[in-house]
């Protein structure tokens, strides 16, 4: 018991910051390109508390965690409370959404690299639990970004492959929105999904070790 505390206490604040910073992204750059819905809202803000969906954020990743750790094998999954952005309101709304729904994974993308950073000037000099932590850093912005890239709508990746496809194909395309979490329940429940993000964090991690030096 006392080591899935630690576990849960590890990657805690890593995956606090990671869905804080990664949805302020998306409201900092919406309002960017024009459309203030989430200023209005009150969720361009570094405070966790605006950001965290009660069941998604905490009930369910941390019933997935805590059984998945007395397997041996720990993971989670989970989601943040969305920003609300009105495309309508944007500039130029088909165009801009690629930049507003970008915004997410280049964060996480710059979050793993400062964790990279802090794991590389406190690696073998500070107590292992605090580089556990610097670790989860690089493992959870690096998996929200994998998985927020994925082209499934309403992911990050499907507003994305929305905003470059052609006008016909893009309304097809969206189309499948409606049945998104399923589809990604679906990936998760075949071992579809860590069997296309596992190599690609796996090598993701394994580059950030390699760029920092260790």
């Amino acid at each position: 018991m006392s080591e899935l505390i630690i576990n849960i206490v590890v990657w805690a604040v890593p995956v606090l910051l990671a869905i804080t910073v990664h949805e302020a992204a998306h409201g900092y750059v919406a309002r960017h390109f024009g459309d203030p819905t989430a200023e209005q809202a009150g969720r361009i803000s570094l405070d966790p508390f605006r950001h965290i969906d009660p069941m998604g954020t905490v009930v369910v990743p941390l019933c997935i965690f805590m059984f998945s750790s007395l397997t041996g094998n720990p993971w989670t999954f989970g989601w943040a409370k969305p920003v609300p952005v009105n495309f309508s309101r944007l500039r130029n709304p088909k165009a801009d959404m690629l930049w507003v729904a970008a915004a997410g994974p280049f964060a996480n993308l710059a979050m793993a690299l400062v964790w990279a950073v802090i794991y590389a000037l406190i690696a073998r000099k500070v107590p292992y639990v605090y580089v556990q932590i610097a670790v989860a850093g690089m493992m959870i912005n690096g998996a929200l970004m994998f998985l927020n890239l994925l082209p499934i709508p309403p992911l990050d990746g499907g507003r994305i492959a929305f905003s470059l496809l052609p006008d016909r194909l893009a309304w097809k395309y969206a189309r499948i929105e409606p049945f998104g979490f399923i589809i990604l329940l679906a990936l998760i429940a075949t071992g579809l999904l860590g069997a296309i993000l596992g190599p690609l964090l796996g090598a993701f991690l394994k580059g950030l070790m390699k760029l920092f030096g260790h």
